[in-house]
């Protein structure tokens, strides 16, 4: 007697179309890939060469691309194979921190080349690769906004602020005052500016009077426009 299992079972494996590609195909696959992954590896290199570069992580992006279509040419070729892929993978665990964000898009172009490539849609793999590159250096390209900095007053007249603010003005003209603090009789401000020449600017705040000590600071922070 037929059951509902064996039917069920019986159709999932029909339905599996698995059939074994041949040696040419395999071939012509692994070149497609082998050659975007070695594209990714220079495209890694050249963009991150005014940064943190990792030879290692670069190697592993291509090798990871390759490994993948492989990964997907077998697992079309059994539904057994698929499913101890699967079950196999489920017990990996990737501990590696990755440090900048860009990197994951680098790791996900690698497996998403090995994925497309493994399906046979090598056009599709080139046409990606193409506009993620496009996409990458275009929006390089775009200039950064000028990031705001912080400058550092130390004055023992608290009624020199007018006095500071007014050369402030003439440099930064939106600045913004962070802190005020009044001890005594000394007067410490916090300003944040936006300014191209800061030697200039601090010269002048210096030759006020009772002047103690001016610094100028970078600021780490988040840009905002």
């Amino acid at each position: 007697m037929t059951t509902f299992n064996d039917i069920f079972r019986k159709s999932f494996v029909e339905g599996f179309n698995g059939s074994v590609p041949n040696l040419e195909s395999i071939i012509i696959t692994m070149t497609i890939t082998l050659v975007i992954s070695v594209y990714i590896f220079f495209i890694y290199r050249i963009y991150t060469r005014k940064t943190f570069y990792s030879k290692g992580f670069n190697i592993s992006l291509s090798l990871l691309a390759i490994l993948t279509a492989a990964i997907i040419i077998s697992v079309q070729t059994s539904i057994v194979i698929s499913l101890g892929m699967v079950g196999a993978l489920s017990i990996v665990r990737f501990r590696t921190a990755i440090k900048d964000p860009l990197d994951l898009i680098f790791l996900f172009w690698a497996i998403g080349v090995g994925i497309i490539c493994g399906a046979g849609l090598g056009q599709m793999a080139v046409v990606t690769s193409a506009i993620v590159t496009a996409g990458l250096f275009i929006l390089n390209a775009i200039p950064d906004a000028r990031a705001p900095m912080m400058l550092i007053i130390n004055s023992s007249d608290i009624n020199n602020e007018s006095s500071i603010t007014d050369i402030v003005k003439k440099y930064s003209p939106s600045y913004k005052i962070k802190s005020r603090s009044i001890v005594s009789d000394k007067l410490d401000l916090i300003i944040e500016v936006r300014i191209t020449d800061g030697h200039e600017l601090v010269s002048q705040i210096s030759s006020i009077d009772n002047i103690i000590s001016v610094s100028l600071l970078s600021h780490d922070g988040e840009v905002t426009f």
